[in-house]
């Protein structure tokens, strides 16, 4: 019989999802060197972005990684925890399959759930003492630059006491790490963004403080304050250019008292409460311009909660029908429909209050952990050879028609 051809093979691994395509590095040499290109990652994640095929919801708890297939949730996958520290790890953004991990400001990684690839970032020193800031006073982003092909991590640190002669409000210090330089670098504010930070934001919901990205910008809300803080205000990182600004939105939402940013099929999106009745969605449909902020939909409080302190609109289902909501925690995942305006809950099994959701895509992004030829061969020579069965892994073997 004649061997596959691996223009073939190429076609059949493109449809196979991440976690399958570990398991066939192993098949031969051929197929592990093709599986691990560049070319190949970049032509199996684009296919997934554009079909959809292989999405899924990943679950997060305070100790506990979970994926969950988007089209059949009755199959759930716990993830080997790859940061435990035996503390709370926070999961502060997921782009292109890759996830930001954070177990404090100096203990950072990026990793694949898919194929279990971790990248630990390097220590970056804070400028203040860790008992001047909490988890509360950091804002982290993970970003993918589209420019330079590269993956940005952003730590945002708020000192909680007064700067001194040399500094007014509350001292912020920014720094951006970058996968390619495998590297962190200072960024320094231009006057007219450092001054928002004369207040001092301390009311920030943990997941209100992750950055969320669209159009190349990773994007957080400054909430206002009753008698201190009047305005809103949307601050934006340029992941090209390393810079600082604020984002204009509608002057109406300006004094909403509960707002939230967010991001719905590539647009930024916000979340303007009111906590014991609905939620309104606006969506800025040109990135540059104000005037393109429309009110997309209202979501009326479920009868299942007793109020609407968090809401996140996750993505559109195939044929745009309904939008994917959670509510408050992952136990309220709800599927929006458009048109009839009510909430069918999604049901995930082993999922409680305690976690939180997002979209995670299946991809090769980051490569894969280690080689599964090398790593067979170290297991057979642990096993006694009566023991052994069929080793066609370690050895290889061609794919026949």
């Amino acid at each position: 019989m004649a061997e596959c051809p691996m223009d073939l093979i190429n076609e059949l691994f493109l449809r196979l999802a991440a976690t399958t395509l570990v398991r066939c590095r192993a098949v031969s040499k051929p197929c592990f060197s093709l599986i691990d290109s560049p070319e190949f990652i970049s032509s199996h994640l684009r296919r997934r972005l554009e079909t959809g095929q292989h999405l899924m919801i990943l679950l997060r708890g305070p100790r506990l990684l979970r994926t969950v297939e988007l089209d059949s949730p009755e199959n759930v996958t716990d993830i080997p925890h790859p940061l435990q520290a035996g503390g709370f790890t926070e999961v502060f953004g997921s782009f292109n399959g890759v996830i930001g991990l954070c177990n404090s400001p100096v203990d950072i990684a990026i990793f694949n759930p898919s194929t279990r690839k971790i990248h630990r970032l390097p220590i970056k020193p804070l400028d203040f003492p860790e008992r001047h800031i909490t988890r509360e006073y950091v804002f982290y982003g993970l970003g993918y630059d589209s420019v330079s092909d590269d993956f940005k991590v952003v730590r945002m640190l708020q000192s909680k006491l007064k700067g001194g002669k040399e500094n007014f409000g509350y001292p912020v210090e920014i720094k951006v790490f970058s996968l390619k330089k495998n590297s962190w670098k200072r960024v320094y504010l231009m006057f007219e963004v450092q001054i928002l930070f004369i207040y001092f934001y301390y009311h920030l919901l943990p997941r209100r403080g992750y950055g969320v990205l669209a159009n190349n910008h990773l994007h957080w809300i400054l909430p206002r304050r009753q008698g201190i803080i009047a305005f809103n205000t949307i601050i934006r990182f340029d992941l090209a250019s390393d810079d600082l600004g604020v984002l204009s939105f509608p002057q109406d939402l300006y004094t909403e008292d509960d707002m939230d940013v967010g991001v719905l099929d590539g647009c930024v999106c916000l979340m303007c409460y009111d906590e014991f009745s609905h939620v309104d969605v606006w969506v800025l449909k040109e990135y540059e311009d104000v005037k393109s902020w429309t009110k997309l939909f209202r979501v009326p409080k479920p009868e299942s909660v007793e109020s609407v302190d968090f809401m996140r609109p996750l993505i559109y289902s195939k044929d745009r029908s309904k939008i994917l909501l959670e509510i408050n925690n992952a136990k309220n995942l709800m599927w929006f429909d458009l048109e009839s305006k009510e909430l069918t809950t999604v049901g995930i099994k082993a999922c409680d209050s305690s976690f939180t959701a997002d979209i995670l895509v299946s991809s090769l992004v980051l490569g894969c952990k280690g080689d599964p030829t090398e790593a067979q061969r170290r297991k057979d020579q642990m096993v006694p050879k009566s023991n052994k069965r069929d080793g066609f892994l370690s050895k290889g073997f061609k794919l026949k028609l």
